[in-house]
């Protein structure tokens, strides 16, 4: 169960402390990050300890969490490292509504800010997935996505004609909480089957029954297929046949 006034104070006492005295995106550690560490572990002592030659975003009872905000590829090892030793929940951020500011380097002004377009939540979750379907299922390993309201603040380039082309990313303020998805097992990966589809059933039957973009059904389908949740059962021209194979 999500607690926003928690949240909130996380989120407080991140930008006070370090915003204040740092300044937008010179943090030693991105804002996003450090709200989601003081959100899901309030108390500062469970923070960065070291678990063999890797450090820990938080180690607590209930054992590591791991706040990630990269793509999971790049988390692999340190992954398989933790699992050795103790549970481990990974924690990714995914924003559902997202405001952009932009700031010009040279004069520090910032602009208003104006409502971005997010991508489907399915699609930001199982692509994520997508980097490391072989570890989904391993005992111990769980997944919490937090739903947010994101402030993104961007770089003006100066260099380019529009200087809102190739701009750089400087930091993700999250303002809201607006909810929680969790993973533990492979049971839950079946409420993104879709209700409706034929046997067998193509990405394309899978898109229309989902009411998703063909490349988000592709991205989840990889996924639900490496964890033994669809089964491929022949061809329709280039295209795969999946079946559902039923929870055991």
């Amino acid at each position: 169960m999500i607690d926003q006034e928690r949240f909130k104070e996380a989120c407080k006492a991140t930008l006070d402390v370090e915003r204040v005295s740092n300044g937008i995106g010179t943090l030693s550690e991105k804002t996003l990050h450090a709200v989601l560490k003081h959100y899901y572990e309030p108390h500062r002592e469970n923070h960065e300890i070291k678990i063999g030659k890797y450090v820990a975003d938080i180690v607590g009872e209930n054992g590591i969490i791991e706040i990630q905000t990269a793509q999971f590829g790049s988390m692999r090892d340190k992954l398989n490292a933790f699992l050795e030793v103790c549970p481990v929940t990974v924690v990714h951020p995914v924003p559902v509504k997202r405001r952009l500011i932009w700031i010009d380097r040279e004069s520090g002004i910032l602009s208003s800010s104006r409502s971005a377009p997010c991508k489907d939540v399915r699609f930001d979750i199982f692509s994520e997935f997508s980097h490391i379907p072989d570890l989904l299922l391993r005992p111990n390993l769980s997944f919490c996505f937090p739903l947010l309201e994101i402030e993104e603040y961007r770089y003006l380039n100066h260099k380019n004609k529009n200087p809102k082309h190739r701009a750089s990313r400087c930091d993700k303020i999250p303002s809201a909480l607006i909810g929680e998805i969790q993973l533990r097992s492979k049971s839950d990966f079946y409420a993104y089957v879709p209700d409706g589809l034929p046997e067998p059933f193509t990405s394309a039957d899978f898109s229309k029954a989902a009411k998703c973009a063909i490349s988000t059904a592709r991205v989840m389908l990889y996924v639900l297929h490496h964890i033994g949740i669809t089964e491929r059962v022949g061809k329709q021209g280039n295209r795969f046949l999946y079946r559902i194979v039923p929870k055991e």
